[in-house]
């Protein structure tokens, strides 16, 4: 499962949502409903465009250690990267890896093959919603039915909270979701988040 760098130079970063660090902890909310929110910054993630019938995918997908998933809501994992599929020719790449790094390898991988590898780790930043109400909270906005019976752990789609578009990926029966939105809109969605939060105890933010 992929998790952010918190060491070396992208410790001296600015995240999007460090302005907000206090106001998430402090919403938090303890107990059998309880429901808590934290960024996850700097997450290297890669966008791979490939022929997923090609020699190129599968030297990718032994690059990463995981083959590329190939139906819509999929993931795989390997000890470093997540792989979310997209498209049918598209995916995220989650690594706890170096983002130069990442994109070196999987260009090399793809060695000249129709494609693309890209590193977009600047283009969004990672929430986390975690706790038994978590799947109420995210009920309150997104349109997306996730009961257990259709959406569960290792599952990742495009959809939206609120009016903001996220990729919304389930880690654990917990439940545990990360939300990977736009960074520039991130600042909106984790108000929204900690406003609907205050209904099983935490603060509202204006």
């Amino acid at each position: 499962m992929a998790e952010p760098i918190t060491e070396g130079p992208v410790a001296l970063r600015t995240s999007p949502l460090s302005h907000l660090q206090q106001r998430m902890g402090a919403a938090a909310v303890g107990g059998a409903r309880g429901v808590t929110l934290a960024e996850l910054p700097f997450v290297t993630m890669v966008n791979v465009r490939v022929d997923p019938a090609s020699a190129a995918a599968d030297r990718i997908g032994r690059t990463l250690g995981a083959p590329l998933p190939r139906r819509c809501g999929d993931t795989a994992a390997s000890s470093l990267h997540t792989i979310m599929w997209l498209g049918p020719d598209e995916w995220l790449v989650l690594s706890r890896a170096d983002p130069g790094a990442v994109t070196t390898q999987l260009r090399q991988a793809l060695d000249g093959a129709p494609g693309s590898v890209v590193d977009v780790s600047a283009n969004r930043t990672t929430l986390e919603l975690s706790g038994p109400a978590a799947r109420e909270v995210l009920e309150k906005g997104c349109p997306l039915d996730l009961h257990p019976r259709a959406f569960g752990p290792g599952r990742a789609v495009s959809t939206t909270v609120g009016p903001i578009a996220v990729l919304l990926w389930q880690l654990d029966d917990s439940p545990t979701y990360r939300l990977l939105q736009r960074s520039s809109f991130a600042d909106y969605l984790a108000r929204w988040l900690i406003d609907a939060m205050s209904e099983y105890g935490g603060p509202r933010v204006a």
